[in-house]
């Protein structure tokens, strides 16, 4: 169950998380027209891209993060753990060479770049980090600390 009412697009993040660092972009469902003539095209270029989801799910071993990132090869994308334990996720996709003799129907496909961060929980291990890119999906797995069980030891009632 969302937390965030539908009118704000089909975000499935939860505002309250205080471990994700994304922050909304209320226009980011308007599409780009002519309308926003000056706006830079490298800014248009960006922000259409910029928005890569990325599911993160916890496992009792480790934390999985799993990107959709179609058409991009592992060497485009930088996977990065800065101190204080931030995952940062990035890459870019190039923009198509144009042609002069071509002529374009349709523009769908975003390019720019992206950049996502993560704070991870203080039981992460940021130092095994492992990163794998399979058929356009980057999974990231931080693996967790062992949650040390208390010892719990019997006392003896006398009396």
């Amino acid at each position: 169950m969302s937390l965030i009412p539908s009118f704000f697009g089909n975000r499935r993040s939860n505002v309250f998380d205080p471990f994700s660092l994304d922050i909304w972009d209320p226009f980011e469902e308007f599409p780009f027209s002519s309308t926003i003539a000056n706006v830079p095209s490298s800014a248009r270029e960006t922000s259409a891209f910029a928005n890569a989801r990325i599911d993160w799910k916890e496992t009792p071993e480790a934390h999985v993060f799993k990107a959709d990132l179609p058409g991009l090869k592992k060497e485009e994308v930088k996977v990065e753990v800065e101190e204080g334990g931030v995952l940062q996720i990035s890459g870019e996709r190039s923009k198509e060479q144009e042609e002069k003799n071509d002529k374009w129907h349709r523009v769908e496909r975003s390019s720019g770049k992206f950049l996502r961060s993560f704070r991870l929980p203080e039981n992460a291990k940021t130092d095994k980090v492992k990163a794998s890119m399979e058929n356009g999906v980057l999974t990231v797995t931080v693996p967790k600390e062992e949650v040390k069980k208390p010892e719990v030891k019997s006392i003896e009632i006398s009396g």
